[in-house]
């Protein structure tokens, strides 16, 4: 069989592009992580000029992946950044003083499953979720992002310090960070943070309900990504070497590569 026969058998165009993806990875890391960041960033400013149905849309899609609490939230084109919870204490003006009179948030309205009524919106019921869900801002208040404060900075800082690492001398030096220290100054922040907020509310109720201030989102949802970034880049790339390494030989013995 002649070596161009070869390259149309569909074993070898896998191979091909098995080995195009693992000289190209961090590319195609980048591109996927650069569209899944901004199009969060991109919903408020479609709400803002008046296109909700595109934006809706991105909305939407990211339901799944985010709680997109208003509350938790960052918000475009409007007084505040953020619009933190009454017991955050934060010199920022609370979510509830901007919602109060809000139909959305009115106390009998009945949200489909499984939410429920909204009830006192100084609570935390179901209701007052699902309503802090749907909400996605007004004139006075600007419009959230698709994505929660902590996510939107996790993914931020994941193509951040993608970016940084396309650079062929840093890619060469960086080693896989240590997972004691991945442990404590990745896991350890975020996790403290968001287990002593789960755990003051129903069903656990173990403290007096606390909402995290707006800043300490940012820098654990940050401080994630960049740990996260810095253990499977390096791990990622070793892994891609190895695999183009095989697919070459392979490929070579096979009179398809020089």
């Amino acid at each position: 069989m002649s070596s161009e026969v070869k390259r149309h058998h569909i074993g070898v165009r896998l191979n091909f592009w098995l080995l195009a993806l693992t000289k190209n990875w961090l590319k195609y890391a980048l591109i996927l992580l650069g569209v899944y960041v901004s199009l969060p960033v991109i919903a408020p400013v479609l709400m803002q000029t008046g296109l909700d149905q595109p934006a809706r849309v991105i909305y939407t899609i990211y339901s799944p992946m985010c709680h997109q609490f208003g509350f938790r939230s960052i918000f475009l084109f409007g007084e505040q950044p953020f619009y933190p919870r009454f017991n955050t204490d934060s010199e920022l003006k609370s979510f509830e003083t901007y919602v109060l009179d809000l139909p959305e948030f009115d106390a009998e309205r009945v949200l489909p499953f499984p939410w429920g009524r909204v009830g006192d919106i100084y609570d935390f019921t179901g209701g007052f979720q699902g309503a802090s869900k749907e909400f996605l801002g007004n004139e006075q208040m600007g419009f959230k992002m698709a994505i929660c404060a902590r996510d939107i900075s996790i993914y931020g800082a994941l193509f951040l310090v993608g970016m940084i690492y396309r650079y062929p001398a840093i890619r060469k030096r960086l080693r896989p960070c240590p997972i004691y220290l991945y442990a404590i100054l990745g896991l350890g922040p975020i996790a403290i943070d968001g287990f002593s907020q789960l755990l003051g509310y129903p069903p656990f109720n173990f403290w007096t309900p606390r909402e995290t201030l707006p800043i300490f989102r940012v820098i654990t949802g940050a401080t994630f990504g960049i740990m996260t970034a810095w253990l499977a880049f390096p791990y990622i790339n070793i892994s891609m070497q190895d695999t183009r390494q095989q697919v070459e030989r392979k490929l070579r013995r096979a009179g398809l590569l020089e």
